[in-house]
């Protein structure tokens, strides 16, 4: 685990980073809060790219709490077969659409708590549906800001808490919308968990990463 990096050593990784890409975009598809939430959940332990694949001919017939219902179980697994876990996850898709329209009238809280407490959505979960629908800044820690975070020094620490906690205290507050998108991207593309792409990486020479590939 590296060495929290300075203030302005951050500062310097983050504005490379809005050059690079001024307004970074989440990777899953929705058309609504409610698809965002039923996306990100289905993520986990899965990649985007087969989320989307999945979802591709769900959302079209099931882009609301009442129409995931009316689907039902069967017809909602059959659309998701194709992602791991998917048996427990449609489960879990059902049962926060049954509370969204018992206790919600349908509506997706923009509550982090209320959020959490629907079936199957994590801090992560809530975290990425309040940053990319409603511009909250919550940072939401996957596996490739956590390796990120601490290979770079941005955001060391031991568990993901402590890796969200270090995000928010010391990158700068403009780049806190954006933080992200742009350390994910940057985490799944350029700083891999088996071969980081250290040769072509815009931040090498700020990252503390002592393994950095030639």
């Amino acid at each position: 685990m590296a060495k929290q990096l300075d203030y302005q050593t951050i500062y310097q990784i983050f504005d490379r980073f809005r050059d690079a890409e001024p307004e970074p975009k989440g990777e899953l598809d929705h058309t609504n809060a409610y698809t965002l939430v039923v996306a990100v959940a289905l993520s986990a332990q899965a990649t985007d790219a087969g989320v989307n694949k999945a979802t591709k001919s769900l959302f079209p017939i099931a882009d609301t709490p009442q129409k995931m219902l009316d689907l039902g179980l069967e017809g909602l697994t059959e659309h998701i077969k194709t992602i791991g876990l998917f048996r427990q996850k449609a489960k879990n898709v059902i049962k926060l659409s049954q509370i969204l329209v018992d206790d919600y009238g349908g509506v997706v809280p923009s509550s982090r708590a209320a959020l959490q407490s629907l079936p199957g959505v994590g801090r992560k979960t809530a975290n990425v549906v309040l940053n990319m629908w409603w511009n909250y800044p919550a940072q939401a820690v996957d596996t490739h800001i956590f390796r990120l975070g601490n290979r770079s020094g941005i955001a060391p620490g031991k568990t993901v808490d402590a890796v969200e906690r270090a995000i928010e205290d010391n990158i700068p507050a403009e780049f806190q919308q954006h933080a992200h998108h742009w350390m994910i991207l940057h985490g799944r593309y350029h700083c891999k968990a088996r071969k980081p792409q250290c040769p072509t990486c815009i931040i090498r020479d700020l990252c503390q990463f002592e393994d950095k590939t030639q």
